[in-house]
């Protein structure tokens, strides 16, 4: 990373009144003309204390905004640009594919004051000289609230974790872990692809990745985060922890629908689910969106909201946890906002109060 994009830890900001009564939070937006940009800018249109000054787009530059995003048309006049003023920013979004932010703060110096939140997982694993923190905000709160850099984690990862993370901190992942789980269309970006056009997927069901999906790593690292000591180490099939041990065996699905993660895991163990389900609840009983639910799930339920819920079942020595997300809100610019609400010291479900699309 360049000398010039790295930076003490700071305190964070105090609490800004709204709009009316003070300074906005001004941000800027990077590859703002893909899906996650378009999410990312309609919650920020809505957001209480914040204010987009730039929404860049190279190849749209000049114009409008809501000609690419269609869904805002009489909700903003804001013009893709090609400039990118970063000294009139407090935090800048980085809505790139993966391996495009890393390159871009090696090519721009980005003034040490604002902060950056990345959408891709060029610095979502730990390793020296990466300043950013992990900004899974159920176990890193504390951390995103004095960070200047943010990786925002993934979307599967985002469900997968919160599904697993109270089971390892409980200790009872102690053998391999199967893991399914189902995604919309938009989790493969806006630019079309083979397995994204309409036709294709349209009425059709497909696996990619299987067990060597690159949400894997960060999955592992967290889980191995919260585990007791003497619990198995946490892996998966395809190496890069750094030893062995019980293994996260995903297959990816993807889905005959536009957007949301629906993820189950089965895991080995003789706790009792009374047990397990105290446990789960405790461990999210403060968490401002992920919610423990006593009855099974189904997608509806989260889409358009930048919830996560999860739910048990236990059959036999099989514990099978459900988990569910909009994979563009909790999954990517939902929880990217909720991480600048925090990073900034303001309340954390500000412009993201948002209801189930249910029926």
């Amino acid at each position: 990373m360049e000398k010039n994009i790295k930076q003490e830890v700071s305190t964070p900001l105090l609490h800004r009144e709204g709009l009316g009564g003070g300074s906005p939070i001004k941000v800027g937006v990077l590859g703002a003309a893909g899906y996650t940009g378009g999410e990312l800018i309609r919650l920020l249109l809505n957001h209480p204390e914040a204010k987009i000054v730039f929404a860049n787009s190279e190849s749209n530059a000049g114009n409008p905004v809501s000609d690419v995003h269609e869904g805002l048309i009489g909700d903003t006049d804001l013009r893709f640009t090609s400039e990118m003023p970063f000294d009139q920013v407090d935090v800048v979004y980085f809505c790139f594919g993966h391996g495009k932010s890393e390159q871009f703060l090696k090519e721009h110096a980005i003034p040490a004051d604002v902060k950056i939140i990345d959408m891709a997982q060029d610095f979502r694993l730990k390793k020296e000289g990466n300043d950013f923190v992990y900004g899974l905000p159920e176990i890193h709160k504390a951390e995103t609230a004095t960070a200047i850099h943010v990786a925002n984690p993934g979307c599967f990862a985002t469900c997968i974790q919160l599904g697993l993370l109270p089971a390892a901190k409980m200790g009872i992942i102690n053998d391999d872990v199967a893991v399914n789980g189902i995604t919309g269309s938009t989790g493969a970006g806006q630019k079309p692809g083979a397995t994204t056009h309409f036709s294709w997927r349209n009425n059709n069901f497909s696996v990619y990745k299987l067990f060597t999906h690159q949400h894997l790593h960060e999955i592992c690292q967290s889980l191995n985060e919260v585990r007791p000591e003497e619990s198995a180490f946490i892996t998966s099939p395809i190496g890069g922890e750094g030893q062995e041990g019980v293994s996260i065996d995903f297959i990816p699905y993807r889905g005959d629908f536009a957007r949301g993660i629906f993820v189950t895991e089965v895991i080995k163990t003789e706790r009792s689910i009374d047990d397990i389900v105290a446990f789960y609840k405790d461990f999210y009983k403060d968490a401002t969106f992920t919610h423990y639910s006593d009855k099974a799930l189904d997608l509806k339920q989260v889409v358009n909201t930048n919830k996560c819920l999860v739910h048990c079942e236990k059959f036999g020595n099989k514990l099978v946890v459900t988990s569910i997300i909009d994979n563009l809100l909790k999954g990517a610019v939902g929880q990217a906002v909720q991480n600048m609400n925090i990073m900034f010291g303001i309340d954390e479900t500000a412009g993201l109060k948002l209801k189930a699309s249910a029926f």
